[in-house]
């Protein structure tokens, strides 16, 4: 059974969506992330997709209060992105309380360094990054573009266990996932966990995700726009 990951991306604290990655197509949901975390932990979830817009852009985390506040008035199993670009901004977000790291632009730029956080950290608390603009991976917070493949990147790392793929296109556009990648990527990797992120639209999404073996999705915008009720998820839950 798929499992349901509801993101709160954060600016300012704030639970916020961007449409495309474009930070200049800005939502504001709610002035309080850590209060959608705890209505989320309150309605079943059990993990969480925390993510710091600030601190991709800014090559390190900003947002780490709000990690703190989460992970002390929760028990969600909090997975976190943003920022981390070193060792030590690494290590701050797991003391700060998070469960999994996603590293993205490091996997492309650094591999040795990803690498080497896989065998330090453990590949249970580390989570590929892999976000995909044309079908190619973007960095540093969507704002640059690699010549890798999704496919590519998460072949340089056979000790890795889970992979977030986000079809930058469909990032809160509400058209749908890319179905037919996550079947390749989950065909290709049996043995990795790929997270589908981007485009969730409908129940009728995620029902299409479960029945083709895809493991884990992130909703986000969908979840906000009343797209999909928390309602429909409790089979789930």
């Amino acid at each position: 059974m798929i499992t349901i990951i509801p993101a709160i991306d954060i600016i300012e604290g704030q639970c916020v969506r961007l449409t495309q990655g474009d930070y200049g197509q800005k939502s504001v949901y709610s002035l309080s992330a850590s209060d959608v975390a705890k209505t989320y932990e309150e309605a079943g979830f059990r993990r969480i997709h925390l993510v710091d817009l600030e601190g991709a852009k800014a090559s390190e985390p900003r947002n780490l209060h709000v990690l703190e506040q989460v992970a002390s008035h929760t028990s969600l199993d909090i997975q976190w992105g943003g920022g981390i670009k070193s060792t030590e901004s690494l290590r701050q977000v797991i003391d700060a309380g998070a469960h999994r790291a996603i590293c993205g632009s490091v996997a492309v730029t650094e591999p040795e360094l990803f690498e080497a956080w896989l065998t330090e950290f453990g590949p249970e608390r580390i989570i590929l990054g892999a976000d995909v603009r044309h079908g190619k991976v973007a960095t540093h917070g969507w704002l640059q573009e690699s010549q890798l493949t999704a496919d590519q990147l998460i072949a340089n790392f056979p000790k890795l266990t889970q992979a977030i793929v986000t079809d930058i296109s469909r990032d809160g556009m509400l058209a749908g996932p890319a179905f037919e990648l996550y079947v390749s990527l989950q065909q290709h990797f049996p043995d990795i966990e790929i997270i589908a992120s981007g485009g969730i639209s409908s129940i009728d999404d995620i029902c299409r995700l479960d029945t083709q073996g895809t493991r884990s999705v992130i909703v986000g915008k969908a979840l906000y726009e009343n797209k999909i009720t928390l309602k429909e998820l409790k089979i789930w839950l």
